[in-house]
């Protein structure tokens, strides 16, 4: 891919992203105002959760593992790959109708596994809210797949920004529903929401995943594919071979993930029952996270989305020490953003969080930040280990990343039941956020190991030194700033919600700045990548302009 394309598509993608983790902020805003961050949030979000869960267990990993290098190699048949693609979204399709009816069925089997001391006598009103949001909630799953497999579709005949753009329109059904409800029902409380209130939320959350959906129906038909029901497994048997190890490595991923909501849902009902219902729990573990993914979405899954049919086509080539360079400059530009996104989360959890989260207690919005410094640490070890991946996709090895998941849940599941067993019953939430960063710290380690029966070593120096000359950059700025904002508490200032966002601004202004000049200083060419991305996006020695 010539460096100019990479730019256009990273750069259409990164737009699409930034509004679409905009709006989905201002929705994630509204869901806290209404729901809070206690036990009724935790039901509502366990079971909006839930789906996804599930839609990446049994088949979302596999499609978007194994989807796009198998469409560029369906381009050479003579329909153009119309065909193979019409059987696996059938088939699929069929798939995914199937799970939801079975998931909704088995919805109160589902809610104990996730969230098991929801059956703890005392509370079964919890018990029954969110096993009533799971069956609500379900039937997502078919139109999380549809909305995959047109959006795989689109990337591999080389349209990326609808894969984008179309969560946008998912935000806004989710901005007027819970906006409406926070109008019309300000006070919502697990005591006192109807069955009619659930319904709404419910049933208005999964419309939200349709209209998802169903915006890439026109962009597939203005692309000229022609998509059809079409029955038959004719030439999906490798695809489904693939699809088994990535079926593996989602298993252990979301098996690691059903012990994160265990832990935190756990010490949820455990901090209630001793009177604390505040801050705690699985929500502000989610909050978190979605706060931390947000520079991992909008930079790196923008860069990789454009090159993986690009080094999928390398590895067909056998081009190892070209797919090789492409993952080293990927990680090198990735880090660009995360290690100064990373260092700010760590230092400035709880300043962002008490100002982007607003309409609740002041110790809830900062005990997301305290969940959000911890989960900080293993920002940049992630996106990294996702570049990774794709690596191994390209090459079509779907087998030895299993490797690498599996040594990272271990290590997770390990330092969560640890969390629970040793910490307060109130920090255990912040100390799941420590055990996804030390995983996926070690993991890294184990992942680079494994890459290299393809790529040839990527050792740490490789992208080590720049790293380490851009975290010196962001703690050298952002310590002395991080002092300021500690005396400031020290000294008792006594700040409105209006004075915080001013805080913030001055904070993050002076972090930009003084970091742009520091890493520059600092003799990190990719620096320029913030002001001039053109002239850093991936690119091949000799490729031409």
């Amino acid at each position: 891919m010539k460096s100019n394309e990479l730019f256009r598509a990273s750069g259409i993608m990164a737009l699409g992203t930034i509004i679409s983790r905009i709006t989905g902020f201002i929705r994630g805003i509204l869901i806290v105002a209404v729901l809070g961050t206690a036990l009724l949030a935790d039901t509502y979000n366990v079971a909006n959760t839930m789906p996804n869960i599930l839609y990446n267990l049994l088949v979302g990993g596999a499609l978007t593992a194994i989807f796009i290098p198998q469409l560029v190699r369906s381009f050479d048949h003579e329909d153009g790959g119309d065909g193979f693609a019409s059987r696996l979204i059938t088939t699929i399709s069929i798939i995914l109708f199937v799970l939801v009816a079975v998931g909704m069925y088995f919805a109160p089997a589902l809610v104990r596994l996730y969230a098991p001391e929801f059956f703890t006598t005392g509370f079964e009103t919890e018990k029954e809210i969110a096993i009533a949001f799971t069956r609500y909630c379900l039937p997502q799953i078919f139109f999380l797949g549809l909305f995959t497999m047109l959006g795989q579709v689109a990337n591999a005949r080389g349209s990326f920004a609808p894969l984008m753009w179309a969560p946008i329109a998912n935000n806004i059904v989710g901005i007027v529903l819970f906006g409406a409800f926070l109008i019309f029902a300000p006070s919502v409380s697990i005591a006192n929401i109807s069955n009619i209130q659930v319904q709404i939320l419910g049933w208005g959350t999964t419309l939200s995943v349709v209209v998802q959906a169903m915006v890439l129906v026109p962009v597939i038909k203005r692309l000229g594919i022609k998509l059809r029901p079409q029955w038959g497994v004719k030439g999906l048997g490798k695809s489904f071979g693939l699809a088994g190890w990535t079926l593996i490595y989602v298993l252990i991923s979301q098996l690691g993930y059903l012990v994160t909501v265990n832990v935190a849902t756990s010490a949820a009902v455990r901090s209630a029952q001793e009177g604390i219902e505040r801050g705690v729990g699985y929500t502000p573990y989610t909050f978190a996270y979605y706060v931390m993914l947000l520079p991992y979405s909008i930079v790196t899954i923008s860069i990789i989305t454009a090159i993986l049919p690009h080094i999928s086509r390398l590895a067909l080539e056998k081009k190892a020490e070209e797919v090789r360079e492409q993952l080293v400059r990927a990680i090198r530009l990735v880090g660009v953003i995360t290690i100064p996104s990373a260092v700010a989360f760590l230092l400035f959890g709880p300043l962002i969080t008490s100002v982007l989260f607003i309409g609740i207690p002041l110790e809830d919005s900062r005990y997301i930040g305290y969940v959000l410094s911890a989960l900080s640490f293993g920002l940049v070890a992630f996106s990294i280990n996702l570049i990774l991946i794709r690596g191994f996709n390209a090459f079509e090895d779907t087998r030895t990343q299993v490797i690498s998941i599996l040594i990272i849940n271990i290590i997770a599941v390990g330092l969560s039941y640890l969390s629970l067993a040793t910490l307060r019953n109130q920090w255990v939430t912040i100390g799941l956020g420590a055990a996804f960063s030390i995983s996926y710290l070690l993991g890294l380690l184990v992942t680079l190991s494994l890459l290299k029966k393809h790529t040839g070593k990527i050792s740490l120096k490789d992208f080590g030194g720049q790293h380490l000359r851009l975290f010196g950059a962001s703690f050298g700025v952002m310590l002395p700033l991080f002092a300021l904002t500690q005396y400031l508490d020290w000294v008792g200032v006594e700040m409105s919600q209006i004075a915080r966002i001013g805080e913030l601004a001055v904070v993050m202004a002076a972090a930009f700045i003084g970091y742009l000049i520091a890493g520059k200083a600092a003799g990190v060419e990719e620096i320029t990548m913030i002001r001039h991305l053109k002239n850093s996006v991936l690119r091949r020695p000799g490729a031409a302009e």
